[in-house]
């Protein structure tokens, strides 16, 4: 987003080619254009003055391309104040103003691969042009997601810190910048300037910004909408005192006006800012070509929500700095640099509706129901809401336009509404109440104990939805992983409907089935016609075909795949039935932990609360569970009932396997050859180790694969020693005094670090 008139002596000197004048449009088009110009200025408003969106960042992308494309097609439209023309935002009267010793740019956006191949291209074309004709070095770095920030120092002093504004005036921020700790208030080493900017973004680390957010769900308030916003009205507190309160950082990463530093390069630019004492971000590589852009926009496209701060996609910036002062500027953007979006992860939608829904343990959650949107490459019609309390918080409304996170393959979550567009609309508004009664069997709904946030049904044997979600859950990869058990074959063998229930009241029952069990069970499935849907929903047969005059119904191979992979799922790891049991706080991490130190299910159910608590990974909340869960006569059943049929409750033990790994605790990140995640936690777990999911001081190794991401970063940080695949094996193998002499990765020198 961008707002300043260009100067009229940088208009004069652009070298960007004049179009002859085309006679001035009539109509739609001028229409349209007037409407665009005025819906993105008051959108550029809201968004740099407020720090209130009006409409999602891939909203306004949109509306800005197709205001490029007008003026493209019709440049006798272009006025000095245009909004492409213009750089940030206006500036807010609520700070003084101060203007840039160099102006402040903003950057080209490209959306997709091939507009980046064509903008890389155009540039080592321009580059020709100058002669040069040595290939290009490309910095590439990540595009963090913040609040651009000027700091002038003078004679290694900070004396001023401002927003980028228009990239010509700023808003003085000094005193709520000196709260940042790790902004120098006076540079270190020697060779800085007596006058020079520097330039850099603030913003709130994703863990940091979740801690925040939930501090203010739990004190009865709204959250933040997201990091970015948060960081901007962090830095535009009238009181210094509450800035502080806020946890800010910021990298640096780049120069404005100097006086005396002569450097060849941005990279070597950022040595000398780390040499200085200012903050350096982690994240960037001098790359040699486009390959090796692509691939580490992809790399970090695919690591984005391990990293330490959110970004919005990658900035690729030529590397040579005598190149960028040849290369220049247009009258909004350097040449020399561009910006590479991700797809959208953040999104507006109206809320429709907020309905709850009833889990495996009988949680009844509140979800939105949303005019369906494309998020983060999939379609999205409804979203999380967790319980009444974070409804509350939020302070959202049924009809709000809200706004709608999905990070990757995170659940998509409401972040709060768009409150500037309430204005006039409150009588279609509404507040969510939570229900007494449970949707699916109507059973008064109460906190399982006093205190508790969430609200349950405490029907678990009857209540139907639970049941569902039960055998739905069993059928998953990371219980039974039975595939031809899906959810619709979970809603339809557990569906109580007369005149032909399905066929399981318990999952004690799932191993017992037979295929006439399976004979009228049906689905409900959308009517097509030519595979277009009808909007017309029937039950159909899914285990057996459908019988006809002239052919009787007989089993489907999905039936027969169910009964395979049934007889399969009887030969999983004890791990894998107590995952399957649905016990409350019970995952595979408890799981596993208690299957190797109990080894049967008898085991198990028969330890003490105290010896429970005492299993690495289990403690006192899970204990109680695993106790409350066998108290009951139904549960035990289903033990009985799968074990009857065949099911494995107790783990064969090699006894011959050493247990090279006693006491240890590794971590294994990243993508490692011949070991899936699994195996290789089963490697660790079976030779007396534990495998933990995060790296801490008490870390002994960290095996690192392809992409290991940040926790081969803290790895590091901390001296933690780092194994490949090769190093992995020998640990195992032999317990760690053989495993320190094998290879560990090699990590970067501060000589070497210093010259990327």
């Amino acid at each position: 987003m961008s707002t300043a008139p260009v100067p009229a002596e940088e208009k004069a000197n652009s070298t960007e080619e004049l179009t002859e004048p085309d006679a001035i449009p009539a109509g739609s088009v001028r229409e349209e254009y007037e409407n665009l110009t005025d819906l993105v200025r008051k959108y550029r408003f809201a968004y740099y003055q407020e720090d209130e969106p009006l409409v999602s960042d891939a909203e306004f992308d949109e509306l800005f391309r197709r205001l490029e494309e007008i003026e493209a097609l019709h440049p006798e439209l272009v006025a000095n104040d245009s909004p492409t023309q213009e750089v940030g935002g206006e500036v807010s009267a609520a700070f003084a103003a101060v203007e840039h010793l160099q102006r402040m740019y903003s950057l080209e956006d490209v959306f997709s691969l091939e507009e980046l191949e064509a903008w890389i291209t155009k540039a080592e074309a321009g580059v020709s042009k100058l002669g040069d004709t040595a290939q290009l070095a490309w910095l590439t770095e990540l595009k963090i997601d913040g609040l651009a920030v000027n700091l002038l120092y003078r004679d290694g002093k900070l004396v001023r810190a401002a927003t980028r504004g228009d990239g010509t005036t700023g808003e003085d921020i000094t005193h709520n910048v000196l709260t940042i700790k790790e902004i120098p208030t006076e540079l270190t080493g020697t060779g800085f300037p007596s006058e020079v900017e520097i330039r850099g973004e603030v913003f709130i680390p994703s863990k940091a910004f979740a801690e925040f957010n939930e501090a203010l769900i739990e004190a009865g308030k709204a959250p933040l909408a997201n990091p970015r916003n948060a960081a901007a009205g962090s830095i535009r507190q009238k009181d210094p005192a509450e800035t502080a309160k806020r946890p800010l950082r910021m990298f640096v990463h780049g120069i404005g006006a100097r006086e005396g530093l002569e450097t060849l390069s941005q990279s070597q630019t950022y040595a000398v800012l780390e040499e200085w004492g200012l903050p350096v971000s982690p994240y960037f590589e001098v790359l040699g070509g486009l390959p090796e852009i692509l691939a580490f926009i992809k790399r970090y496209g695919e690591q984005r929500h391990n990293l330490m701060h959110e970004i919005d996609g990658i900035v690729v910036k030529v590397d040579d700095l005598a190149t960028q002062r040849a290369l220049g500027y247009t009258s909004r953007v350097p040449r020399w640099a561009v910006a590479y979006k991700y797809p959208p992860e953040e999104v507006h939608t109206r809320l429709l509706d907020i309905r709850v829904q009833v889990g495996r343990t009988g949680r009844v959650t509140p979800f939105g129901v949303l005019e369906p949107v494309k998020v983060a490459g999939s379609t999205v019609a409804r979203a999380t809401l967790h319980n009444q309390d974070v409804v509350k918080a939020k302070g959202v409304l049924i009809g709000d336009v809200v706004v709608l996170r999905k990070a990757g393959d995170v659940i998509p979550e409401i972040v709060g509404p768009v409150l500037a567009l309430r204005k006039g609309r409150e009588g279609e508004l509404r507040e969510f109440v939570m229900p007494t009664e449970c949707p699916s069997c109507g059973t008064e709904l109460a906190p399982s104990k006093e205190g508790d946030i969430d609200i349950r049904c405490p029907n678990s044997r009857s209540c139907p939805i639970q049941l569902t979600e039960r055998v739905a859950h069993l059928a998953g990869r990371g219980a039974f992983d039975i595939e031809a058990l899906g959810g619709e074959a979970a809603v339809a063998l557990t569906d109580p409907a007369e005149p032909r229930p399905g066929p399981l009241v318990s999952e004690s029952e799932l191993f017992s089935l037979t295929a006439a069990d399976l004979e009228h069970v049906r689905i409900l499935r959308e009517k097509r016609s030519k595979g277009v849907g009808t909007g017309v929903f029937e039950l159909v047969p899914y285990f057996w075909t459908k019988a006809t005059a002239k052919t009787p119904s007989k089993p489907t191979a999905t039936t027969n795949k169910l009964f395979d992979e049934l007889t399969k799922a009887k030969t999983q790891p004890l791990w894998r039935v107590l995952v399957a049991l649905s016990i409350r706080h019970v995952g595979p991490r408890a799981s596993r932990a208690l299957a190797t130190a109990f080894g049967t299910m008898d085991g198990i159910r028969n330890a003490s609360e105290e010896d429970l608590a005492h299993v690495d990974g289990v403690g006192p909340t899970i204990a109680a569970a695993l106790k409350e869960w066998f108290a009951e006569d139904w549960h035990v059943e289903i033990i009985e009932r799968w074990a009857a049929a065949g099911v494995r409750m107790a783990d064969e033990r090699d006894e011959s396997m050493p247990r090279t790994l006693e006491g240890l605790t590794i971590v294994v990140t990243g993508s490692l050859p011949n070991f899936s995640r699994d195996e290789a936690k089963e490697a660790i777990l079976t030779r007396g180790g534990k495998a933990a999911g995060s790296v801490s001081k008490n870390t002994s190794y960290v095996v690192a694969g392809e992409s290991a991401g940040t926790k081969l970063d803290k790895a590091e940080q901390l001296g933690i020693p780092v194994l490949d695949e090769d190093g992995f094996r020998e640990l195992l193998a032999n317990g760690p005094a053989p495993a320190a002499e094998a290879t560990p990765i090699p990590t970067p020198t501060e000589s070497e670090e210093a010259a990327v």
